[in-house]
């Protein structure tokens, strides 16, 4: 993934949460149970904390760095983890609890990836 791309996915997957966010907290509030809007926060902080994760991914990679894979593994794990949080406390269908784990090894993979990465010497 090129440095812009992961910085633009990183910036806009940032605001969606923010947007997520106000929406859980607002338009929400009131309609689900204590737990329903747990599980949506946990699926916002967890975009949060991802999307500036992808945000760094893209800032190491203008620096040399090799990132691709991780910021791939992060994008893939918030669409997975928080996509089928949001799904599954907006739609009720529970069986998307089940693949909700595949998103949170996904994101431990692009942190190991990340952890992993280093300089691209040719690049330099």
């Amino acid at each position: 993934m090129r440095s812009t791309t992961s910085i633009r996915l990183g910036a806009a997957l940032g605001a969606l949460a923010v947007v997520a966010g106000a929406f859980g907290a607002h338009a929400l509030q009131g309609r689900l149970d204590d737990r329903a809007l747990q599980t949506f926060e946990v699926a916002v902080r967890y975009q949060t904390y991802h999307a500036l994760a992808l945000v760094l991914c893209g800032l190491l990679a203008e620096r040399g760095w090799r990132t691709a894979g991780a910021a791939r593994a992060l994008l893939a794990g918030v669409l997975a983890f928080s996509g089928t949080l949001y799904a599954l406390v907006l739609t009720g269908a529970k069986w998307l609890g089940a693949i909700t784990p595949i998103g949170g090894v996904l994101l431990v993979v692009g942190w190991v990836l990340l952890a992993l990465g280093r300089r691209d010497e040719s690049a330099a």
